[in-house]
């Protein structure tokens, strides 16, 4: 099974509505690893590891989110898998 990386950036109102712990259970689910963390300026940022069809639900999920947040814009970026995780861990 071909194995993916992505990093997201993650825009509307995705702070204060327990964006990234949904995020965390959700991979879980899903069977993904990496990282969540919110940024200063408002966004949630992401990195997405495993098999590419697991990383694509993923990323599914966040352009619906959280029952509390609205994602307006989700972007992507395309990275080289590293294999680097265990499981999708809440960054601070």
């Amino acid at each position: 099974m071909k194995k993916r990386r992505v990093h997201v950036w993650i825009t509307g109102r995705v702070h204060g509505v327990f964006f990234r712990a949904y995020t965390r259970d959700a991979a879980q689910l899903i069977g993904v690893t990496g990282w969540v963390r919110n940024l200063p300026d408002g966004r949630v940022e992401a990195v997405f590891e495993g098999e590419a069809d697991k990383v694509e639900k993923m990323m599914e999920w966040c352009r619906e989110g959280s029952p509390m947040s609205r994602v307006d814009r989700v972007d992507v970026l395309e990275e080289v898998y590293t294999g680097d995780f265990d499981i999708l861990v809440i960054a601070h």
